[in-house]
């Protein structure tokens, strides 16, 4: 079991790219792309072992100007300086002019387009409700092939620029990290087994749609990839993951076939990855996009308000599973909707992805 914080939210380490990515390319017989693998594999469980032996050590970040949850986000960047010093050098604080590093830049805007989603659609004020300060550093190691959210703040790794870019590239990668935080603020599903693929599923949902919101796209407009344009083009493959087709993101010589499952009978067991946390969050991902897309028009509104509510509702217990979630989305579409187009579509593709609802 985690420790809980002083304030009641066990703090979990959560990267973008899945271990079992990382373990794959650390086998290679090339080291150019072997050796940042493995160095990025050992430093994420070195830092995943201190978050889980240590409670939530508060940043040191100014807090908001009038000491209320505000309508602006208040961002800070550092810039590690391809150091793993947390949070870095101060660079960009809210407000401020962009500077020459397009790191910087690109991780300003993905921190904003996150509390943007989330006042505009949902009326929430960054990931706590209450205004809480949303962190960056950028430049983090060297080659570090991953993201991620620490319990407090996000972090961004350069890539090895073999197989994996720039990790502030992909908006989508920054809004599914920060979801971890509103996560953790909320529903606080704990990390293991499907309770865990569904706090991965959550960012995936909530990362593809501060993607589309900032593009202004539709359901149908939308790619529902997740990681889009971080592959190097040596990769063949277009993501990290796929919620439209989970399972057909990438298939590369060197990082093998996507593995995620799209229904529950193809439900992967194993030990490794948290009980496969990112694996089996395909399943839910999947649910999403058929009730997205079902419903058309924008996949924040409709969708990803009845996701919000079931996150957001206090009712979702912190180990529950696909069925519990399941089943409290046809909940929150009945009592948002009423017996509509909402329900029935929310009852049709948890059936398809073989999650029953009764």
């Amino acid at each position: 079991m985690q420790p809980q914080s002083p304030h009641g939210f066990r703090p979990v380490f959560c990267t973008i790219v899945p271990p079992q990515v990382l373990d794959k390319l650390s086998q290679s017989d090339n080291p150019d792309l072997a050796g940042p693998a493995r160095r990025t594999l050992e430093g994420d469980a070195a830092r995943r072992t201190r978050r889980q032996m240590a409670t939530v050590v508060t940043v040191p970040v100014a807090p908001a100007s009038d000491g209320e949850a505000s309508d602006k986000p208040e961002r800070v960047l550092y810039d590690c300086r391809n150091g793993t010093q947390l949070p870095g050098t101060k660079v960009r604080a809210e407000g401020q002019e962009p500077t020459k590093d397009a790191s910087v830049n690109r991780a300003y805007a993905g921190l904003g387009a996150t509390f943007e989603l989330l006042l505009k659609a949902y009326g929430r004020r960054s990931i706590d409700g209450n205004g809480l300060p949303l962190i960056g550093s950028v430049h983090y190691d060297e080659k570090y092939n991953n993201a991620f959210f620490d319990g407090e703040q996000m972090v961004f790794g350069d890539g090895d620029g073999e197989i994996f870019l720039d990790f502030t590239v992909a908006i989508d990668v920054i809004g599914h990290e920060l979801t971890h935080g509103l996560t953790q603020y909320t529903a606080n599903l704990s990390y293991y087994g499907q309770s865990g693929a569904l706090n991965e599923s959550m960012s995936d949902v909530f990362g593809s749609l501060v993607k589309q919101y900032s593009l202004g796209q539709s359901a149908d407009q939308a790619d529902w990839l997740i990681g889009a344009g971080l592959l190097a083009p040596r990769v063949q493959g277009v993501a990290l993951r796929s919620m439209k087709a989970p399972g057909t993101a990438y298939d590369d010589d060197v990082l093998g076939k996507d593995p995620q499952p799209a229904k529950m009978e193809d439900y992967v067991h194993t030990s490794e990855d948290n009980g496969g946390v990112h694996l089996n969050s395909g399943i839910p991902n999947r649910a999403f996009y058929l009730l997205a897309t079902a419903l058309g028009g924008n996949a924040w509104e409709r969708a990803g308000q009845l996701w919000f509510d079931v996150l957001t509702g206090g009712q979702l217990a912190v180990d529950a599973d696909f069925a519990d979630f399941a089943r409290l989305t046809v909940a929150a579409a009945r009592s948002r909707f009423g017996e509509g187009d909402e329900a029935e579509a929310v009852l049709k593709a948890w059936s398809e992805v073989g999650v029953p609802t009764a």
